[in-house]
């Protein structure tokens, strides 16, 4: 018996079917999603245990990979086209597309109910939203139809941190809404500069990103002026008092060098654009994204 068991636990891991379901789940996001639902937990003004905190973070960042499955399950046939994503799992054959499918629903489900259990109702209703938001509104939906996919997508995006806050409080409040519009008017220029130097993927697979539908020209003075509406958003948690001078400052600084490397992406030649500059500027957001949120924690340290 113990002699069958060994010979199935090698043959699946032979297979590599472990590690190439967590690539399906999206390893990068599901770190964002850690870091940045670990900052709503902190920053909320009551506590839980270590260990819900702990386990009830772990379940989020799950819950947003079985989105990522999903949403791997649902693109197989636009992922296979794309340089950026053609490595991926099911594009490689090593796994189908119906594994995948599985997988990210029984992930799914696993993960809501069991955030119902360890947190609160909230929490679970909230994270399940931001699945359903990503796979049936984003993914479904909106990519292949609109070039406006990654503003209202981004919303999906944008839960994370608002769920470590309800997780902590049970509750919703002026606060997180801070968390939210900070990744939300974040994302647009973040993937706008991918879309610059990756617009021949993206032809390829007939994804209406804004370079293919509305050109060079615009998809400039649109990255220009979702940074500049960072500066509002970034005003704004201070305004209410949730934050003080040790967030809003540095932040402030940040954002300032962050419409500085837009504008001189707006400022190359017309209808033309810099490829080493969308680069800086999609590199850049990833730094300042992170450094904001971090700078979250430092004032409530402080």
């Amino acid at each position: 018996m113990a002699t069958t068991y060994s010979k199935v636990k090698k043959s699946y891991y032979e297979l590599g079917i472990i590690p190439e379901l967590l690539k399906l789940m999206k390893p990068r996001v599901m770190s964002l999603v850690i870091f940045t639902c670990a900052v709503g937990l902190l920053t909320a003004p009551t506590s839980v245990s270590f260990q819900q905190s702990v386990i009830g973070i772990l379940i989020v960042a799950f819950g947003a990979g079985a989105a990522g499955a999903l949403n791997m399950w649902y693109e197989a046939d636009l992922d296979k086209l794309m340089s950026r994503t053609c490595l991926r799992p099911i594009p490689r054959g090593k796994l189908n597309r119906n594994q995948a499918l599985y997988f990210g629903t029984s992930l799914s489900v696993i993960s809501v109910v069991s955030l119902y259990f360890v947190t609160n109702s909230l929490s679970a209703f909230l994270l399940l939203f931001t699945i359903l938001f990503y796979v049936f509104v984003y993914t479904i939906w909106l990519k292949r139809r609109t070039p406006q996919n990654i503003v209202i997508g981004g919303a999906a995006g944008a839960f994370p941190p608002v769920i470590g806050w309800t997780i902590a409080t049970g509750s919703i409040s002026l606060e997180p809404l801070t968390f939210f519009l900070i990744i939300f008017f974040w994302t647009p220029s973040h993937f706008w500069a991918l879309s610059l130097y990756k617009s021949d993927d993206y032809k390829k697979a007939k994804i209406p990103m804004l370079p293919l539908t509305n050109g060079i020209e615009s998809t400039k003075i649109n990255i220009f002026i979702y940074s500049l509406l960072m500066i509002p958003v970034i005003i704004f948690p201070y305004l209410i008092n949730f934050v003080g001078l040790t967030f809003l400052i540095p932040s402030l600084l940040l954002t300032f060098y962050y419409n500085f490397l837009c504008y001189e992406l707006l400022d190359y030649k017309k209808n033309r654009f810099n490829s080493k500059k969308a680069k800086a500027i999609f590199g850049y957001s990833i730094l300042y994204l992170f450094l904001v949120f971090v700078l979250f924690l430092i004032d409530k340290i402080i």
